[in-house]
């Protein structure tokens, strides 16, 4: 079932990968890795449910969202604040778009 959620999701994921060089931390490789790469499977598994996929895919970018969330502290660049609100905004919107998803009950017919 084609949700809104999703399509957000995947807008999310193309701004992750797009964001290091907007907002200028490129330069940094571990955020700029870690925002490509989460960006690339946010994106995915988003298309992937559009598509009529499981709803584990849900599911799985709840925990890119968390993981997001702590990536900065994690990878080590909590001190470059624009990546760091980047990771946590953007996690907090795919982990809770996501979850959305994921917990609604599935229709009977």
């Amino acid at each position: 079932m084609r949700k809104w959620q999703d399509w957000a999701n995947l807008v999310l994921g193309l701004w992750l990968v797009l964001s290091p060089w907007i907002l200028g931390f490129s330069g940094t490789s571990s955020a700029t890795w870690n925002a490509v790469l989460l960006g690339l499977a946010v994106g995915l598994l988003s298309l992937l449910h559009l598509q009529g996929g499981p709803l584990w895919e849900e599911w799985a970018n709840v925990v890119l969202g968390v993981w997001l969330i702590l990536s900065p502290w994690i990878l080590g660049f909590s001190g470059e604040a624009d990546a760091t609100w980047n990771a946590v905004i953007v996690g907090l919107l795919v982990g809770l778009l996501a979850l959305s998803v994921a917990r609604e009950k599935p229709k009977t017919a």
